[in-house]
C-alpha cells in the first residue's frame, strides 16, 4: 500500500475543505436551524411525541442522515469529476498509485468532510432540544459507516457524470426524495398500512432506522436489517468501483 500516495490525495482534497471552511460550517448550522424553525416549531406544536420522544429531538437522526448523505455525494463526485473535467485524472492513472489507493484517497476526503459536518449539525441540534444518545458508539459507527458507503457512491456517480449538471441529477432526482420518503421526519408506523410495505422498499428506511435506534433505541426495522443494508450498499458500491477501474469505464475514454 502506497500510503504516501493515499495522504497526498486526501490532504490535497481535505485543503480545498479548509479554504472554505467557514462556508462549509456556517451553511448546515443555518439549514439544521432552519430545519428545526419549520419542523420543530410548526409541525412540533402538533406533534408532540412520536414513539415517547418529543419530535424536536426525534428529526434530528433524520437530518444528519439527510446532510450527511447529500454531502458525502457532492464532496466525493466533485472530487473525482474535476480531475476528468481539467484532464489531471491521466496523470494520477499513469502514477504508481492503484485503484484502491485512489478510492481511499478521495473517498476518505469525502467520508471526513461529511463527518464534520454531521459533528456539526449534532451539536446545532443541542441547542434547540434536550438530546440523548442511548448507544454513542453504534451512533458513531452507523455515520461513519454511512459518510464511507455514500462518499463511495458519489465517487462512482463523479466518475458516470460527463457534464456539472449530470452531477447534480441523481442526488437531486433520486437520493434526496429517497431520503425525505425513508423516514426522516417521521415514523413509518405512522402510516397507513399500505404505505408502511412501500416504505420498506427504500433502501434508506433501513439506514435512518438503525441510526435513531442508536439515539433512541427505537427503530422501524430490527437493527440487523439496519446493519445487512449498510454492508451490502457498501459492498456494492465497492465492486462498481472495482470494476470500473478494470475496464476503465469513462475514465479512459
Amino acid at each position: 500500500m502506497n500510503w504516501a500516495a493515499v495522504k497526498a490525495i486526501y490532504v490535497y482534497e481535505m485543503a480545498r475543505f479548509f479554504r472554505t471552511l467557514a462556508q462549509s460550517f456556517i451553511s448546515p448550522v443555518i439549514s439544521t436551524s432552519l430545519y428545526f424553525v419549520v419542523f420543530g416549531a410548526a409541525i412540533g406544536s402538533r406533534i408532540q411525541e412520536v414513539e415517547g420522544v418529543s419530535y424536536g429531538a426525534f428529526i434530528v437522526p433524520g437530518l444528519i442522515m439527510l446532510t450527511v448523505i447529500t454531502q458525502g455525494i457532492s464532496n466525493a463526485s466533485f472530487g473525482i469529476y474535476f480531475p476528468k473535467f481539467i484532464g489531471t485524472i491521466y496523470e494520477l492513472l499513469s502514477a504508481p498509485v492503484s485503484f484502491l489507493e485512489i478510492v481511499i484517497g478521495y473517498v476518505g476526503a469525502a467520508a471526513t468532510k461529511s463527518l464534520f459536518i454531521g459533528i456539526v449539525i449534532l451539536i446545532t441540534a443541542g441547542f434547540f432540544v434536550d438530546l440523548s444518545i442511548a448507544h454513542p458508539i453504534a451512533m458513531l459507527s452507523f455515520l461513519v459507516l454511512t459518510c464511507i458507503s455514500f462518499a463511495l457512491m458519489g465517487f462512482i456517480i463523479g466518475i458516470w457524470a460527463k457534464s456539472f449538471e449530470q452531477l447534480q441529477l441523481v442526488p437531486l432526482l433520486i437520493v434526496t426524495p429517497l431520503v425525505f420518503l425513508g423516514g426522516s421526519f417521521y415514523s413509518i408506523s405512522m402510516l397507513p398500512p399500505f404505505w408502511q410495505t412501500v416504505t420498506l422498499f427504500n433502501p434508506v428506511v433501513y439506514l435512518i432506522s438503525g441510526f435513531r435506534w442508536a439515539f433512541f433505541g427505537l427503530a422501524d426495522v430490527p437493527i440487523f436489517y439496519s446493519l445487512f443494508a449498510i454492508a451490502g450498499f457498501m459492498g456494492l458500491c465497492l465492486f462498481a468501483i472495482a470494476w470500473i477501474f478494470r475496464t476503465g469505464w469513462r475514465i479512459r475514454s
